[in-house]
């Protein structure tokens, strides 16, 4: 784990994932004074409330690293390829949670329950990237399973909250939730379109040849890339929902020896950043309400896809499970900070 004492920094740290950061820092235990919170000038000389105190805001520039051991950048990716060669020149290591690295073949693309161990193997100092919110809650999700019975195939819908495209998002949708049970039009501002009452395609660029959104390339490249599995065959359809907090995601997988539903549910005892909540009595399973504000990735819904053919022992290769996670936490600043206690582990 990072060192109380640590002299780190946090680069956007007024952005939603900055400011998640710095409250797992204040759990922690972190030491205000070994905290750096830098952004854009704009927010230079603010405040940000942290255990009973507040830190300084200063703007984000080269001199932002000097004498600090590992920088959490929460920031844009034109932010992060500026400023990250400067961190390293200062002997500062990097997580970055944008998408600036994460296809770099020299630079390891991380979620520590699943491949963690390229932490230790990366150069001094080092760049660490955080995969996309949604890959990270996927895997973690799946690890469990991949590493007793292995997937190679993955089919999954994303149910993803509009805290996902940041603050003003957020407002959007409470905005616009007002004004539609006021009699009001609603004003689209973020979105395309409203997203109070609605769901649509994720809002990521498009790519007309492939019909694939950003999203669902990030899903499919990252997943290959950190399973070390180009032949993993992933098919994403991934949306935007009237969540303010927190992605949800429905997946079939197929698996590369046929499993039992009791033996598919084992391979959870004991696994690392999971909790199954799969009470088909009561008929509770995961929700992103439930997620939210927490680090755990919440699995239910686990069952043997009914349009599958099972052996005697009624076992198949295809398995289905729905999971919630909350992606400003594990899908982001947590997963950055984990990444951190490895590198101090290193």
């Amino acid at each position: 784990m990072i060192p109380s004492d640590c002299p780190l920094v946090v680069v956007g740290a007024t952005g939603a994932v900055g400011r998640e950061a710095l409250a797992i820092l204040e759990v922690r235990g972190h030491r205000a004074d070994r905290i750096r919170a830098v952004a854009s000038a704009r927010s230079a000389g603010s405040t940000i409330p942290y255990a009973g105190s507040t830190i300084p805001v200063t703007e984000a520039g080269p001199a932002s690293f000097v004498d600090c051991k590992v920088a959490l950048f929460c920031a844009t990716s034109d932010i992060a390829r500026t400023l990250a060669p400067a961190a390293r020149a200062a002997g500062c290591a990097v997580v970055d949670n944008s998408s600036a690295f994460r296809a770099e073949p020299n630079v390891p693309l991380v979620v520590p329950e699943v491949n963690g161990a390229e932490v230790a193997a990366a150069a001094s100092p080092a760049i660490i990237a955080n995969p996309n919110c949604s890959t990270i809650l996927l895997l973690v999700a799946l690890e469990p399973i991949r590493k007793r019975f292995g997937i190679e195939r993955i089919v999954v819908s994303t149910y993803q909250a509009v805290s996902g495209a940041g603050a003003a998002a957020i407002t959007e949708l409470k905005t616009q939730a007002t004004d539609m049970l006021a009699g009001r039009e609603p004003r689209t501002n973020v979105f395309a379109e409203p997203c109070a009452f609605n769901v649509f395609s994720h809002n990521s660029a498009m790519d007309e040849a492939t019909g694939l959104n950003g999203e669902e390339k990030k899903m499919i490249s990252e997943t290959r890339r950190i399973w070390h599995d180009a032949n993993v065959e992933v098919s994403p359809t991934c949306v935007r929902v009237p969540v303010v907090r927190a992605h949800s995601e429905s997946v079939t997988m197929t698996l590369v020896t046929p499993a039992s539903e009791a033996e598919v549910r084992q391979s959870f005892e004991g696994a690392q950043g999971v909790f199954l909540i799969d009470d088909r009595k009561a008929n509770k399973f995961p929700t992103p309400l439930h997620a939210s504000g927490t680090d755990i990735v919440f699995v239910g819904r686990l069952r043997a896809d009914p349009g599958s053919k099972r052996d005697a022992q009624g076992r198949t290769r295809n398995h289905c499970l729905f999971l919630s996670g909350d992606q400003l936490r594990k899908g982001a600043a947590l997963n950055a900070i984990q990444i951190a206690d490895l590198l101090f582990a290193k």
